[in-house]
């Protein structure tokens, strides 16, 4: 894994359909509007955020956690609305040992149902497969949540197991979590 890569200069990630790029604080409205809605983290280990302040701040902790090579969060955003932030995905964990990352994903609302959380999840294992030379992707899912479960299915994972009782997401006490890995040699463009 070359983790060099990743945090050497911050990623920008485009396809046809969407880009992935850095979240500053020119777009908080539309992290605002995301972290508002306690729907959008129904199945998530996030508690939503009801204060502008305190989102604006998260954003700062973005970048904070990218100088300390820590994840990366991208701001997801379409061809046909490309000032507009629809969602979030991040990869976390780099485990350079064993070159295996973990991803996570959340849209606003309003951009449920029209694909671009599949094509976004594509575009990012693009990168961590060809470029960062990852072996491995995982996510975490809550069993219920079963539109990002489509997701992942549907980007090549294979749905590995359940771990039962095995963690403590906020908001949420603890919970069952599927897992979903992707292997480099399974991974064709």
């Amino acid at each position: 894994m070359n983790i060099q890569t990743v945090f050497e200069q911050f990623p920008v990630l485009e396809s046809d359909d969407v880009s992935l790029r850095k979240i500053e604080l020119l777009h908080l409205e539309d992290v605002f509007a995301i972290y508002n809605n306690e729907r959008v983290f129904e199945y998530c280990g996030i508690i939503p955020k009801h204060n502008v302040e305190t989102v604006k701040t998260m954003i700062g902790h973005f970048e904070r956690d990218f100088i300390k090579k820590a994840r990366v969060k991208w701001g997801i955003f379409t061809k046909e609305e490309p000032d507009k932030m629809v969602g979030i995905i991040e990869a976390m964990d780099f485990n350079q040992k064993v070159s295996m990352v973990t991803i996570g994903y959340y849209l606003a609302e309003s951009a449920w149902g029209k694909g671009i959380a599949t094509k976004a999840v594509h575009l990012l294992i693009q990168y961590l497969f060809e470029t960062v030379d990852t072996n491995r992707i995982q996510a975490e899912v809550m069993p219920q949540n079963h539109e990002s479960k489509k997701v992942l299915l549907k980007n090549g994972f294979i749905q590995e197991g359940t771990l039962r009782q095995a963690a403590i997401w906020s908001g949420k006490g603890i919970v069952d979590l599927e897992i979903y890995g992707f292997l480099k040699e399974d991974y064709s463009r």
